[in-house]
């Protein structure tokens, strides 16, 4: 794995910013959504035939076979049963304080001028849930269960068929337990332009949110506009602020989180690193004899890793440990890297928190581990990628709700006003139909 210092960070940022994409997806994922606009369901079974395992006579599962491996799952597996209960819930408290930051208001800004806004869901929104190198039963509680707590009206849940023609069993469950209104057995580019344009048999959803690989990514990317999406999503990531720290200085609880410092910080590389080739895990260091340890721990854990292949590929190609000189320099890489999962592995969090601006979610001291995100403490695990949480957060309630404002006006100048405004900035504009229609409304309130 790559190590370099800070001031190397720029140019080695850059250099990977300049991997072009990838051209040839694009032009299979534009054919396939030229083949769904044309001829609906027929070109979405070519391509299932092409692209999927098995392709189901009917794209729609009957919501019974999601209840039946719901209590299929409570039987077989009690105990994933029971943590799928326990994520469930907490996604659905976590969402349900999100809900609670969105209300509606009119209020009177000037006298006799009105302003407000309505807060409500979406009719249709489709939660896709990738199962191919690993099904993605979590993926089908941070989808769905905000879109519940947003209200929105019809929820679907969309996953690629299994040999048997059906999502994964697992994910079946999931939808069930999540509260899904019709579940769909589609995958790839083809699901999406399906989900976004409506065919014969798949109805056309108002947005469509979720991970999925990287011809779903480019199919969001392209009918975006045509239907909403959540984002653009890029392989995941992590970084890691590790600190030197005097384990003599803590209590015992941390000072044995500390000790094994090197050892929690390899366990986190890894689980960000298994998912995939394209993968990054990065680590920020304060010396390279701590950068040498993480190194030790993550060759001791990947001996044995049953997914040490996918990891090992991804710490090749983009694994990378970054020295820093300070914890000013430190946070000013976090900032820019602006990474998906964010965790400090430092004493005191707090001092470096206010600092730190741009990261999907942050996960404050060594007890917090990412894996805590991604499945079950409550917060969502779809976040922005590839640097994009510099403009952007996670999946949330909010992604299910539109802001729909409103105006009003009463007797009162503060109408006269701005209507006056309105005809002056129009005429600079030199939209002269813009200007007659305030003046006239102007003309009407002086009877003329």
């Amino acid at each position: 794995m790559k190590i370099i210092n800070s001031a190397e960070f720029d140019a080695y940022q850059k250099s990977m910013r300049n991997i072009a994409r990838d051209e040839s997806v694009s032009a299979i994922v534009n054919e396939i959504i030229s083949a769904v606009r044309a001829e609906g369901d027929a070109a979405v079974r070519r391509y299932a035939l092409r692209f999927e395992k098995e392709v189901p006579q009917k794209f729609e599962v009957p919501l019974d076979l999601a209840r039946e491996a719901w209590e299929s799952l409570k039987q077989a597996e009690p105990e994933l049963a029971s943590a799928l209960s326990l994520a469930a819930d907490n996604i659905r408290r976590f969402a349900e304080l999100q809900k609670k930051q969105f209300s509606d208001f009119e209020a009177e800004i000037s006298p006799g001028l009105f302003t407000g806004q309505r807060v409500i869901p979406v009719d249709r929104a489709a939660i896709y849930v990738p199962a191919g190198r690993f099904p993605l039963v979590s993926s089908v509680l941070m989808g769905l269960i905000p879109a519940a707590v947003a209200g929105v009206g019809e929820k679907f849940l969309v996953s690629p068929p299994a040999d048997d023609g059906l999502p994964d069993r697992r994910i079946l469950a999931a939808a069930h337990l999540a509260g899904a209104d019709r579940v769909f057995s589609l995958g790839g580019a083809q699901a999406i332009a399906a989900l976004a344009l409506g065919t014969e048999t798949v109805p056309r959803a108002d947005l469509i949110v979720g991970p999925g690989n990287k011809y779903v990514t480019e199919a969001k990317r392209l009918l975006y506009g045509e239907v909403g999406i959540d984002f653009v999503a890029g392989p995941t990531d992590v970084l890691i602020i590790a600190e030197t720290i005097e384990a003599a200085d803590l209590n015992a609880e941390a000072a044995e989180l500390i000790a094994q410092a090197a050892d929690l910080t390899a366990a986190d590389m890894l689980a960000q690193a298994e998912h995939d080739p394209d993968a990054r895990a990065r680590v920020l260091a304060p010396n390279r004899n701590t950068a040498e340890q993480i190194e030790r721990a993550l060759e001791k854990r990947l001996a044995l890793l049953s997914t040490a292949e996918t990891a090992r590929a991804s710490l090749e190609t983009g694994g990378l440990i970054i020295i820093y000189k300070s914890k000013e320099d430190a946070i000013n890489i976090a900032n820019k890297i602006a990474p998906e999962h964010l965790e400090l592995h430092v004493a005191s969090p707090e001092e470096w928190i206010s600092g730190l601006r741009n990261y999907g979610s942050l996960f404050i001291g060594c007890a917090a581990a990412e894996v805590l995100g991604d499945y079950s403490a409550g917060i969502n695990h779809t976040l922005p990628t590839s640097g994009s949480a510099r403009f952007t957060g996670g999946l949330s309630v909010r992604h299910f709700l539109k802001t729909l404002t409103s105006l009003r006006c009463a007797d009162g100048h503060a109408c006269e006003e701005a209507l006056k405004a309105a005809e002056v900035i129009a005429r600079a504009e030199g939209l002269a139909g813009h200007a007659e229609s305030a003046l006239a409304r102007i003309r009407l309130r002086h009877g003329s």
